[in-house]
């Protein structure tokens, strides 16, 4: 398999994926046009803050199966094209925390300190010492907007500056803040009381303009505000007005709305504005450990099927990998019996963990039965990445059960799926393990080997019907590998699940269908 790397990235990334048996061109620079015209011959693709991943460009990746973006932010990748089309899109959230969590603190200092201008103060031949007159950041407030991996960092050396430290995040809880030190508060109430601002969230529809006109009215005259996350959350010309009219004292800026930052851009015209070109994760150590980091993500997925730090993906730890494999492999085997029984459209579709299943982690599980569910009775292609979207697109409700309870095995899972007015029911387990079985369809119990060619029989129980059956077959030239039964009650109805080294054609269901007491037949392939 074939990966590019379209943004420079350390050496010792490419060495990791080429040690891992891929083929890596590496081809930076590119313009739009002549990376669409490369992607459609590559499996994987390693990028930076430099190539933008556009819906155009998903189109023309025929082969693509992985996006890797060497750091944390991912708005310069269609994620939504990328799910649709089934790639998988990771970043590495951890590899700048450190670097960027110090370069805030930096930016701060050097805010309130003034030191980038009186270096050009001094490097002008003055010194004018009364005109750089700084605040100090002992007892000040820090107000932090969003406290994820960059924002906790930021934090902690905050607290180790004395600095008062609250911060808003709606989905961290009270325990958590309380365990940092930190107190947690409302939006409108960091506004009000802090000294220093410093943002560290992802660009989204929500964040967008975050900080504007209206919530500087919000914020203490004199505050200052820090922005090493991405442009775009702050409102630039909002900003140049609220610094001009001395509301703000001071901003520090590590990223812009456009970048690179246009030159006539009016903040970069304030003497009390503190930019620098993008640097958060500009460090020797960073570039090498989110280098290294991509590429193993990279190549794990590539080679071994192992996701991590996927954004549309739940990731699977290392460690749960082979626990959860049987459990993957048996979920969308049920999800494919299932979609072949059933007819008609789905509209509801329920998996149930009993037992030891019930302690698992559950989303790539229930992803992988809705793959096997969907995969029969869809033209496109579905693979893991895109079958949530694929069932939300089509209407298909999707619902999680848990019970500590099993009947007679110790671990099972089933699928429900309903439409208006029917509904089937299939439930399996694990034998040795790791061996899928199918123990439940509807009202019967069996013991079905979920794999290849098998004929799904109704049938009235009656003396004579597996011979009719066998003898059918032979003399079609189809050899029986498997034969499973289950049954109402005695003389009642039943179903039969014959499995057969060959695909039965069309006359040969038609044949079996006409014989005495069958009433329904059909052809399941997994």
């Amino acid at each position: 398999m074939k990966v590019l790397v379209s943004d420079s990235i350390s050496p010792k990334g490419v060495e990791i994926l080429k040690k891992a048996g891929l083929e890596v061109d590496v081809k930076t620079g590119m313009k739009p046009g002549e990376l669409k015209a490369y992607i459609g011959d590559y499996h994987g693709l390693v990028i930076r803050s430099a190539t933008k991943v556009t819906a155009d460009i998903i189109e023309a990746a025929t082969n693509l199966r992985v996006i890797g973006r060497a750091g944390s932010g991912l708005d310069n990748v269609d994620k939504a094209a990328a799910t649709k089309k089934g790639i998988v899109v990771m970043n590495t959230p951890g590899g700048n925390t450190i670097t960027t969590a110090e370069h805030t603190i930096a930016l701060m200092f050097a805010l309130a300190r003034q030191i980038p201008q009186a270096t050009a103060s001094m490097k002008g031949g003055k010194w004018e010492k009364k005109r750089f007159m700084g605040v100090e950041l002992f007892n000040k407030t820090l107000g932090i907007i969003g406290l994820g991996n960059i924002g906790s960092q930021v934090a902690k050396k905050a607290q180790g500056l004395e600095m008062v430290v609250i911060a808003y995040d709606p989905f961290l809880s009270e325990d958590r803040a309380r365990a940092m030190g930190i107190e947690k508060v409302e939006l409108v109430k960091l506004f009000r009381r802090s000294d220093f601002i410093t943002i560290h969230t992802p660009l989204t529809p929500e964040t967008k303009n975050l900080i504007n006109k209206e919530t500087v009215k919000m914020m203490k005259d004199g505050v200052r505000i820090i922005n090493c996350a991405r442009g775009g959350i702050v409102n630039e010309a909002d900003l140049y007005e609220a610094i001009s009219s001395g509301k703000v004292a001071g901003a520090a800026l590590d990223v812009f709305e456009k970048e690179p930052a246009e030159s006539d851009n009016p903040l970069l015209g304030l003497d009390n504005v503190v930019c620098t070109p993008h640097l958060g994760a500009a460090t020797t150590e960073a570039q090498e450990n989110v280098a290294i980091a991509v590429a193993e993500q990279i190549a794990d997925y590539l080679v071994y099927g192992t996701i991590r730090n996927a954004v549309n993906f739940p990731s699977i730890p290392v460690d749960q990998v082979a626990r959860l494999q049987p459990y993957l492999n048996l979920s969308e085997r049920l999800g494919g019996f299932a979609a072949q029984i059933f007819e008609g459209g789905i509209t509801e579709v329920t998996i149930e963990y009993m037992g030891d299943a019930s302690e698992l982690n559950t989303a790539p599980v229930t992803i992988a039965a809705l793959k096997g569910l969907l995969t029969p009775i869809l033209e496109e292609t579905v693979n893991f990445v895109n079958a949530p979207l694929i069932a939300k697109e089509r209407g298909i409700e999707v619902r999680e059960t848990r019970s500590a309870e099993a009947g007679d095995y110790q671990s099972m899972l089933a699928i429900r799926i309903k439409a208006k007015d029917r509904e089937t029911y299939l439930a399996g387990t694990l034998f040795s393990k790791k061996d899928p079985r199918i123990v439940k369809i509807d009202g019967f119990s069996v013991e079905i080997v979920p794999e290849g060619n098998m004929l799904f029989i109704h049938n009235n129980d009656k003396p004579g019907v597996i011979g009719n059956i066998g003898s059918l077959l032979g003399k079609n030239n189809i050899n029986i590998a498997r034969m499973h039964f289950g049954r109402e009650t005695a003389g009642g109805r039943a179903i039969s699940v014959v499995s057969i080294d060959t695909p039965a054609t069309p006359a040969v269901l038609e044949a079996v269908k006409g014989l005495p007491n069958i009433l329904s037949v059909k052809l399941i392939t997994l």
